[in-house]
């Protein structure tokens, strides 16, 4: 049995890992895995809170761990969604798992997207590439709780039709009348993609009676992508502090001891990693 000093220890312990299973994993695209996780008490796992912008510590035994952003929503509780690049050690040890295998993951970390502020409002939000999996859960979490918000665009773009995360879910969306879904790829090397051809910001031209003063911009993607996608929401006049971006850099323990994620006085893992054009604007290092 274990003892109260033990228990004590763990329950209160930041750094202390969860031990979850893999439910189920499968490839999205390439070098890009979907993961579905939960907690092995069901209790703990319908227990367990998080708002949608916020990230856990993934790890793997005897190998180490890393950041991964939520792609759930906890609007659908008792599991948790990563979607993972391969990308070095930690992620090639996941890689190699299959389902049942025991991951440890702490968290929630972060302040996540104002939801509650959020209430009332219209919305825009703008994906590229990677983009797509922090995005995921907030576009979730609104579209369950759909009368809430106010009117929506959802823009994603992509390389090639292969490379967007979520495709189809994503294609499917398309035809809710309660949401304004456009998607873009650079090329289409299919010759079948049903959304458009161009840069995600070509997109724009599909947006239309934006009212700046009751609109949230929410945008993720490539660090190439913002300086254009700012630009196109800024002609809307949408307040600075409303245009919302989530950045991950170099986060390590993400509790702010580490200081790896550290810009001047800015902890990205407690300040972020949701961010707004203001921050940004006067912090220009976090892009």
């Amino acid at each position: 049995m274990k003892s109260v000093e033990y228990l004590r220890y763990t329950e209160n312990n930041p750094f202390y890992p969860e031990m979850m299973r893999i439910v189920r994993n499968y490839d999205i695209a390439e070098n890009v895995r979907f993961f579905q996780v939960r907690p092995l008490d069901v209790k703990k796992a319908l227990a367990m809170d998080y708002i949608p912008g916020q990230f856990m510590m993934v790890s793997v035994l005897g190998i180490g761990e890393a950041p991964f952003c939520l792609s759930s929503t906890p609007s659908r509780p008792g599991l948790f969604e990563f979607c993972i690049r391969k990308t070095g050690s930690v992620t090639d040890a996941l890689f190699t798992l299959k389902d049942n295998a025991l991951i440890g993951v702490r968290g929630p970390y972060g302040n996540g997207f104002p939801v509650k502020s959020m209430v009332g409002h219209d919305f825009i939000i703008v994906v590229g590439g990677m983009g797509a999996a922090p995005l995921r859960s907030l576009l979730l979490y609104i579209l369950d709780n759909r009368d809430m918000f106010g009117k929506g665009y959802f823009l994603c773009g992509a390389k090639t039709p292969a490379e967007m995360l979520f495709r189809e879910e994503f294609l499917d969306l398309r035809k809710r009348d309660d949401l304004n879904t456009l998607l873009a790829v650079d090329a289409d090397d299919t010759g079948k993609w049903p959304g458009e051809v161009g840069l995600v910001t070509t997109l724009f031209k599909q947006v239309k009676n934006v009212d700046q003063a009751k609109t949230y911009a929410v945008v993720c993607g490539p660090p190439v992508m913002y300086k254009f996608v700012i630009n196109e929401l800024l002609k809307y006049d949408i307040p600075k502090d409303k245009i919302l971006m989530t950045l991950e850099r170099r986060m390590k323990c993400g509790t702010g001891k580490c200081g790896h994620c550290a810009i001047d006085y800015i902890y990205t893992c407690i300040d972020g990693p949701v961010f707004s054009y203001w921050d940004v604007q006067h912090m220009r290092e976090l892009i």
